[in-house]
C-alpha cells in the first residue's frame, strides 16, 4: 500500500459509540455477563474512515457530535490520518450495541436512533461542509440521518459537491437514496431490496441483476455497485459490466464490510486508479474486513495477501 495526498471528507451524520460486546452465549431473559467490551466511533462513514485512513489516504470526518458521549467518540478516532471536523450539537451522541454470541458466532444489534438536530444544527453543518470541500478529492455520505434532518439533506450535500467540482458516493437507502439518486452522483451501492426500489421490479439471479446495474447507469449513475457477500460484487460503468470475486474466506464479522468497500472505491477514485484495480482494491479490503472481529478494521497483512486473488472478470 501507498500514501498519497489526497482527501476524502466523510460524511456521518447520525454518528454513534458503537460497543461490541463478547459473549460467552447469548441466553434471552436471564442475566449474562460481559466477557469483552470494545468500544468505537461509529456510523457507517466513521466505518469508512478507518478503512481509507488505513489505505494511507487522509480523511476529514463530518457528522453530528454532542454531549460526553461525543467528546468520547472523537478521543476514540486515533489514527492521525484522520482531522475530525464535527459540528457540535446539544444532545447526546448515541449508542449502539452489538451482541457477539462467540458460541455460534451470531450477533444481535441494538441500534438507538439518535437525539434530534435543530435547523440551526443543519445551517452550522453546511456551513462547516462548504468549507471543507475545497480540500477534498472525494465525498463519501454514509448511513441514516438523526431527526429532524430532512429526508432529502443529501440532496442538498450531493448539490454542493458537485458545485465544487467533488465526486460523491452515496451509501444509503429508503427514501434518502431514492432522492439522492435524481442528484446522479459518482457511486451508489445498493443491495438487492433497494434495487427492487430504484427499478420498480424485484431482482432474482445474475442476469437480473446485471440488467437492473446497467439501467441505473444509463440513468446517469456512472458506477453502480451490488454487493453479494461471498460471491463478491458486481459493478456497472462505462468500462462495462464487471464481476468480482475474492477467494474463500472464513469471516469473523461481515459487519462493516459494505463500509470497507466504500472506502476502497473513494480510495480508488481519489487516486484516479482504473476501475479494474479500484474494484480489486474495494473487494480485497471488504473481504480483510470481514476476518478482523472489529468493525470497520483490517490487518494490512490480509490485505496484501486477498489483493492478488481477487478475480475479476468482465460479464457485459
Amino acid at each position: 500500500m501507498r500514501r498519497a495526498m489526497h482527501m476524502i471528507l466523510t460524511v456521518t451524520l447520525n454518528t454513534s459509540i458503537d460497543k461490541l460486546y463478547l459473549m460467552e452465549s447469548i441466553h434471552p431473559e436471564t442475566v449474562m455477563r460481559v466477557k469483552e467490551v470494545h468500544n468505537t466511533a461509529g456510523g457507517k462513514g466513521l466505518n469508512v474512515s478507518r478503512v481509507a485512513a488505513k489505505l494511507q489516504e487522509p480523511v476529514t470526518a463530518m457528522g453530528f457530535v454532542g454531549g460526553f458521549n461525543g467528546q468520547y467518540l472523537e478521543s476514540l478516532i486515533s489514527s492521525p490520518l484522520v482531522r475530525c471536523a464535527f459540528t457540535h450539537v446539544q444532545g447526546e451522541t448515541r449508542s449502539c450495541i452489538n451482541c457477539w454470541d462467540l458460541s455460534n458466532g451470531r450477533s444481535t444489534e441494538y441500534l438507538e436512533p439518535g437525539q434530534p438536530v435543530t435547523q440551526e444544527d443543519i445551517d452550522r453543518f453546511l456551513t462547516d461542509f462548504s468549507a471543507c470541500l475545497p480540500e477534498a478529492d472525494v465525498v463519501t455520505i454514509s448511513g441514516s440521518v438523526p431527526r429532524g434532518v430532512p429526508e432529502d439533506f443529501y440532496c442538498e450535500l450531493i448539490r454542493r459537491s458537485r458545485a465544487a467540482g467533488i465526486p460523491v458516493l452515496v451509501d444509503t437507502s429508503g427514501s434518502r437514496l431514492i432522492a439522492s439518486v435524481k442528484e446522479k452522483p459518482l457511486f451508489i451501492k445498493p443491495n438487492e431490496d433497494e434495487i427492487a426500489q430504484l427499478t420498480g421490479h424485484s431482482v432474482s439471479g445474475r442476469e437480473e441483476a446485471v440488467k437492473a446495474l446497467t439501467g441505473l447507469h444509463r440513468d446517469g449513475i456512472p458506477y453502480v455497485v451490488l454487493s453479494m457477500g461471498e460471491e463478491g460484487a458486481l459493478l456497472s460503468c462505462d468500462r462495462g459490466v464487471f464481476h468480482g470475486k475474492p477467494p474463500r474466506i472464513t469471516p469473523r464479522n461481515t459487519v462493516g464490510c459494505g463500509d470497507s468497500m466504500v472506502a476502497g472505491f473513494a480510495v480508488g477514485f481519489a487516486r484516479r486508479l482504473p476501475i479494474e484495480e479500484t474494484f480489486r482494491m474495494a473487494l480485497a479490503v471488504s473481504a480483510a474486513n470481514a476476518l478482523s472481529l472489529f468493525t470497520g478494521d483490517f490487518d494490512p497483512a490480509d490485505y496484501d495477501r486477498l489483493y492478488p486473488e481477487i478475480q475479476i472478470e468482465k460479464i457485459g
